[in-house]
């Protein structure tokens, strides 16, 4: 005889209902974290989801910035692409980083009037470490990888609210490089009929995503272009003692040397096809020595102004010149820049330069303020891995068809 307990139905975990419920809401309210590789600190966006995929509407709720403190930003250096580490201090660094974002979560609701319970979801992007596709580890036995420190589990327990986290590595899983993913996002948000747009982000490292007029996904690519701010503030902090040019003002103060661009660009990853995905593990202070040797240089010669405007321009290169392949030279785009470079006059007004066929603009003026775009695009991620139907982006490398995001719950 069976027992009557096996008739019965099996409850389902509370945890599992929760889930299930907030993916049934008209409106989801999602936290995106994100800091990105020039370490500034954690950008926390409370945002507002209805809908998913084409339909997918947002609002920022509340944003800000919560900067790393010289301290914090000294403990990731120490790991952060770095080919040999302290393994025990990576391992300590990613419940620590996972612990400190869960607690800016809750000071950041705290200070908007905010409990947990108001709250559905935190996405969070985690501290970037180590990026290895196969095109810059080289080694054929192994394959695409890469490492975001800031354990789910900590942000999930330490704030209270389910969390969706270490969102590359399914991209990755499915045929991916784990970078860019801002495509998955830009595609919903920003994509309008009849209007050509590349939104271009300029963060440490700097990439676009085309979204094309006629809205069919088949068409839209995203792709790394080189270096953004990550040379300029590696050059900042070692030749002046500052985390960054201020308004491009060093640049500004200095002259473009040709021999040392011409040495800078000299790299097969700016011919390489598209998409295509690199980080400081290729582009850093070491990659810049090496260039001024091969222009008979040393790094202080010319002056360490001349090498700020450098490189600069090199930025400014490296990204006009992915972006006019990537368009056809008879019709028109605009661009809707984001990112730390965004705020740089001296980059954004040699990338104009650049690019005389382009209307270059902000996202701000679509609605998005550029410094939250890319905490609100992991709360878009979220959503969709929540909610989102399969939206294939054709069958070209690098855009996988995946929903991302792993969940912790808080209890």
């Amino acid at each position: 005889m069976r027992s009557t307990l096996a008739l019965q139905p099996q409850r389902m975990n509370a945890n599992l209902e929760r889930l299930v419920a907030i993916a049934r809401k008209d409106t989801r309210r999602i936290v995106g974290l994100m800091s990105g590789t020039s370490l500034d600190g954690l950008d926390i966006a409370l945002c507002a989801i209805r809908g998913h995929g084409g339909d997918t509407t947002v609002q920022i709720e509340q944003f800000v910035t919560v900067p790393y403190t010289d301290d914090i930003k000294h403990e990731i250096r120490s790991v952060f692409a770095q080919r040999q580490v302290d393994f025990q201090h990576l391992c300590l660094l990613n419940a620590y980083i996972g612990l400190m974002h869960g607690e800016m979560v809750k000071d950041a609701l705290l200070a908007w009037g905010l409990r947990a319970a108001d709250v559905d979801i935190v996405a969070s992007h985690g501290q970037t470490v180590m990026h290895a596709p196969r095109s810059l580890h080289g080694n054929p036995k192994f394959p695409n990888a890469t490492l975001q420190i800031g354990d789910g589990d900590h942000v999930a327990v330490t704030s209270g609210i389910i969390t969706l986290s270490d969102f590359r590595q399914k991209h990755i899983a499915a045929g991916g490089e784990g970078a860019p993913l801002a495509v998955y996002g830009d595609f919903f948000i920003f994509s309008k009929r009849d209007e050509h747009r590349l939104m271009l982000n300029m963060g440490g490292i700097a990439n676009f995503t085309y979204l094309p007029g006629t809205l069919n996904a088949a068409e839209v690519f995203t792709t790394d272009t080189g270096p953004g701010n990550t040379l300029l503030d590696a050059w900042a902090r070692e030749a002046f003692g500052v985390p960054y040019d201020a308004d491009g003002r060093i640049a500004r103060s200095g002259h473009v040397d040709a021999a040392l661009l011409s040495a800078l660009n000299d790299h097969p990853f700016f011919a390489a096809p598209f998409p295509k995905t690199t980080g400081p593990e290729l582009f850093n202070l070491e990659y810049v020595a090496a260039a001024a040797t091969r222009a008979g240089h040393s790094l202080m010669h010319p002056s360490p102004n001349d090498v700020m405007a450098t490189l600069t321009q090199f930025s400014a290169d490296t990204i006009a010149d992915a972006v006019a392949r990537a368009c056809n030279p008879h019709e028109r785009y605009a661009v809707f820049m984001s990112g730390g470079g965004a705020h740089n006059p001296a980059l954004v007004s040699a990338i104009t330069t650049l690019l005389p066929r382009c209307t270059m603009r902000r996202t701000d003026d679509l609605g998005i303020a550029g410094d939250a775009k890319e905490a609100l695009l992991f709360a878009v991620l979220a959503n969709e891995a929540l909610v989102g139907d399969v939206t294939s982006f054709g069958d070209r490398q690098g855009v996988p068809t995946v929903s991302m995001g792993k969940v912790s719950f808080p209890q």
